[in-house]
């Protein structure tokens, strides 16, 4: 965010990234860095820019020199960078920072949706030649719990829009007990007013998105794009180019036609659960 304001400044004052990275002793790559929130902020380097592109409001000022502080402090999730791949740190901030997530998934409930039995036996799939110890395994659970609290935090929760197959809600994952579990909470859940879940049934036959699942990550922020994101195996990958995110937003809208409504979702999983073992 801090970033994209920068950027808007720099652009608005009439100022090249050269001349921007003259004037904080650095490049035109560092001032490209900044802008895109690549790299932490030095108070210095902030301050120095925000003269040069003429912001003299001190409340201003102070707002985003505040902001450039926030920027540097590392998140929660952080202490978990130990058990978590490099490519998804990434990730755990913009959830945070998200307003509005649409997700679609074709194989597993999405993580903020998950129960702990469910997000543990999904964990444990991951690792199975080399089984991860039972503790890692325990704060990876963790770790996902704590990342629903955005659907339920008192400031601004986030919405979730979440789409998915209805084979997620008839596969088997862990031991006995664990699907049932986990479709009463998807059922629970889809009560808030601040998550929509659909259900595209077995009946609509073949649909798009054929890649497999993603999110469109969404910001209060009108500076911020939205991001795209598409979790591989051992990488990830993170778009915010408009031609890009033109073509998923078109595939998401189709895929929330190709589903089930609200009401229809939640009947289906009434359905499943009726015949769902205990």
């Amino acid at each position: 965010m801090l970033g994209a304001h920068l950027r808007r400044m720099r652009e608005e004052a009439g100022i090249s990234r050269a001349d921007a990275g003259w004037a904080i002793r650095g490049s035109e790559s560092k001032i490209s860095r900044l802008e895109l929130g690549k790299v932490g902020f030095k108070p210095r380097d902030v301050e120095d820019l925000l003269t040069l592109y003429r912001l003299t409001d001190p409340a201003e000022r102070e707002r985003l020199l505040e902001l450039a502080q926030q920027a540097n402090n590392p998140g929660w999730w952080q202490r978990y960078d130990d058990l978590t791949p490099n490519w998804f740190h990434s990730y755990l901030g913009l959830e945070m920072a998200a307003d509005m997530i649409r997700t679609f998934e074709s194989q597993f409930v999405p993580g903020l949706l998950q129960t702990a039995d469910y997000a543990r036996a999904v964990t444990q799939l991951g690792h199975s030649e080399a089984p991860l110890p039972q503790v890692e395994v325990e704060r990876l659970v963790t770790l996902r719990m704590s990342r629903q609290a955005v659907l339920t935090r008192g400031l601004r929760p986030m919405r979730l829009w979440a789409v998915i197959d209805e084979s997620v809600l008839r596969r088997e994952v862990g031991t006995p007990g664990v699907l049932r579990r986990q479709l009463e909470h998807l059922l629970e859940m889809s009560r808030r007013v601040n998550v929509t879940l659909q259900v595209i049934p077995f009946k609509a036959g073949l649909y798009a998105a054929t890649g497999g699942a993603f999110s469109i990550l969404r910001f209060a922020e009108v500076e911020l794009p939205d991001v795209v994101y598409i979790e591989h195996l051992t990488s990830a990958v993170y778009l915010d180019k408009r031609e890009d995110l033109d073509k998923y937003h078109v595939t998401m809208d189709a895929l929330s036609i190709a589903a089930g409504t609200p009401r229809e979702t939640e009947q289906l999983l009434k359905e499943i659960l009726a015949t769902t073992t205990e």
